[in-house]
């Protein structure tokens, strides 16, 4: 064996093993990607069943939780093109029937009272994620331009609405303890954040309703008579707690631009 042919064979084996090593780092590569998007998906799949679990049930409608299926059963549906290890079949066959549920107007709705700061801030932050979620499927094409605009102006109003909530239990608290002027302040805040989606017709409907309140509570100072303040407050308060609960007040809700 010469000379030439030493080196040659040399020089076969160096690029043998360069090749080699490309290609193995190329799988690894493939892989670690593969596991990226799967924990990926898995992680908004978790979030998105999250959302529809843990938002106050009378926020969302019937829209709101369909999207939020379609965006799981497309989750699936991404999973299995990967090959995932995950129960993609029980998820998927979850969502499916969910949104049996919800077609047939027999799904469940949980209500939740948001009476603290804690509450409505965890509300909020629900929203928040939905927007984002909403947003993520206009993007992606998901949805088109005017569902994306009219559920997320919607989301807008259940975040005015969550700051609303807080100070209506706040207001009708201070009204117990006879601090009736702390409790037209609150009223009154809430007719601000109500206020902030005054293009939508309930929050316009709550907001004269604030002010019919707040009327009350004044014509109850000037008569000094503050143990009629609670009572005189049963009407909107159940008004209130019925808030989103009367399916035409979702159809209402249902509006485009």
């Amino acid at each position: 064996m010469n000379t030439t042919t030493i080196v040659l064979a040399l020089a076969a084996i160096v690029v043998i093993s360069i090749v080699v090593i490309v290609v193995s780092q190329m799988r690894e590569k493939a892989r670690i990607e593969r596991l990226r998007k799967i924990n990926a998906l898995r992680d908004n799949y978790k979030r998105c069943d999250r959302l529809l679990s843990d938002i106050p049930g009378q926020y969302l409608t019937p829209e709101l939780k369909l999207l939020l299926l379609k965006r799981m059963e497309d989750i699936c549906n991404d999973l299995a093109g990967l090959k995932s290890d995950l129960p993609i079949g029980k998820w998927r066959e979850s969502a499916q029937q969910r949104k049996t549920l919800v077609r047939e107007n027999r799904d469940e709705v949980r209500p939740v009272k948001i009476d603290s700061v804690e509450k409505s801030n965890y509300a909020k932050e629900l929203l928040q994620n939905l927007f984002k979620l909403i947003e993520s499927m206009h993007k992606s094409g998901r949805i088109d331009g005017a569902t994306a605009r009219k559920n997320l102006k919607y989301i807008l109003f259940l975040v005015h609405k969550t700051h609303a909530d807080l100070h209506v239990f706040q207001a009708r608290d201070l009204i117990r303890q006879n601090e009736i002027r702390k409790a037209i302040h609150a009223y009154h805040l809430a007719s601000t954040e109500m206020g902030k989606s005054q293009d939508n017709p309930l929050a316009v409907k709550a907001v004269k309703s604030f002010r019919i309140r707040i009327k009350e509570l004044e014509a109850l100072i000037i008569e000094g008579d503050n143990a009629k303040a609670s009572e005189s407050g049963s009407q909107l308060d159940k008004q209130w707690d019925d808030f989103l609960h009367d399916e035409d007040w979702k159809k209402k809700a249902d509006y485009d631009d």
